[in-house]
């Protein structure tokens, strides 16, 4: 993170050295919980969203284009900063504007020439034609945030239209891709046919968004995320989001295995930062090879940090509940860990954690906050007095 920070979060100091909208929203995320760099997020969100007129998507990638309205909601709930909101909302309205304007009879949206559908770099055939149920679930996510956002510049016109959007494009989005036989979303669907394939992007996404109901997303763990038979995920990138659904399903434990094998496996090639992409069962410099180039991988990449992010809001579990702080929760998790001990940055200050198998330990410089401890009974809630070391048996 310190060689990616630069007057903006970059994509990587070896080969890109650009901003990517994809890299730049999990800076963000690790950033919250490492550095609490608003100015940088700010900067890079600027420039990621350019001048007027909107000619493409961002870096002419249609998921990237999503991702960057939901960093902009994100960046109010950690900071707080309503302001930025209401300043780069014009700029908003006229990239969603953008993107209505290039949706289907349906309401969704499919790649269209000059677009290019990344979702991810994938050892296996990845279908990015017609209607991919992950684009669909990234667009309502989208429309949710414009919403918000809208709210809070104070337009209740632009409030009730997104609003309404983006609850047309919800109720569309199980029946259009949930396969009941499967127990999952599948890919795609073209011509309002669903496809045979499964994969893992619509479904660990619709797990930390709440699309799904809890009978549906544990059948998601067991049907895609734990089923080594739909394609793995090979990208510190998408690995972030698939790790982070497992989180959201209580699967701490098994990530932190998870993070241990794939981090640690770059660690024990001889990494000294993390890098772009990482197969377990490549060798030698078969790991430095990318884009048909012997050494064309990035061994230095924004999004290869992630684990900074996990431990901060799914071990130590802190999380903003009210945007800036104002109100927060503590969930703290040992995951398979004896102890752990970590401090989290805020617009109050800090907030410190110590837990082993008896005792918790807390200390927040500010702010209103919960700590839910884990009982017999189920999790108890305990006022987080600001100033003062608490100590909780547990």
């Amino acid at each position: 993170m310190h060689l990616t920070t630069r007057e903006f979060f970059i994509d990587g100091i070896k080969r890109d050295r650009w901003v990517w909208s994809g890299d730049a929203i999990q800076s963000y995320l690790m950033n919250y919980y490492l550095f609490f760099d608003n100015e940088t997020v700010k900067r890079t969100i600027w420039l990621l969203r350019g001048k007027d007129p909107v000619t493409s998507h961002s870096n002419t990638i249609m998921d990237y284009t999503f991702y960057w309205f939901l960093s902009v909601y994100d960046y109010y709930m950690y900071s707080g900063d309503k302001d930025f909101v209401t300043q780069l909302y014009p700029r908003m309205q006229s990239m969603m504007d953008y993107v209505l304007g290039r949706t289907n009879a349906n309401g969704m949206v499919e790649g269209m020439t000059g677009d290019w559908v990344f979702v991810d770099w994938a050892d296996g055939y990845l279908d990015k034609k017609g209607e991919l149920s992950f684009e669909q679930v990234l667009f309502c996510k989208s429309l949710e945030t414009m919403a918000l956002c809208a709210g809070l510049a104070g337009n209740t016109a632009d409030k009730t239209k997104y609003e309404k959007l983006a609850s047309a494009l919800r109720s569309k989005l199980e029946p259009a891709f949930w396969n009941e036989q499967k127990q999952a979303m599948v890919h795609n669907r073209i011509q309002g046919k669903q496809s045979e394939s499964v994969t893992r992007y619509a479904n660990m996404f619709s797990v930390f968004f709440n699309y799904l109901n809890a009978d549906k997303q544990q059948a998601i763990k067991h049907s895609v995320l734990q089923n080594d038979r739909i394609l793995k995920i090979t990208t510190p990138y998408m690995r972030f989001y698939e790790l982070e659904a497992l989180c959201a399903l209580g699967e701490q434990e098994s990530v932190m295995k998870e993070m241990k094998a794939y981090w640690g496996g770059m660690l024990k090639e001889g990494a000294t930062s993390f890098w772009e992409k990482y197969n377990p069962e490549e060798t030698g410099t078969q790991h430095l090879a990318m884009y048909g180039r012997p050494y064309g991988k990035s061994l230095c990449h924004a999004w290869g940090a992630s684990p900074i992010y996990l431990l901060g809001k799914y071990y130590l579990g802190v999380k903003p509940t009210k945007p800036g702080y104002e109100e927060y929760s503590v969930t703290p998790c040992l995951g398979g860990l004896k102890w752990m001990e970590g401090t989290v940055p805020t617009p109050y200050g800090n907030i410190h954690i110590y837990m082993d198998k008896k005792v918790i330990r807390i200390k927040s410089d500010g702010g209103k906050g919960v700590l839910n401890i884990p009982t017999r009974k189920g999790m108890k809630a305990m006022t987080i007095e600001p100033g003062t070391e608490q100590v909780f048996k547990y």
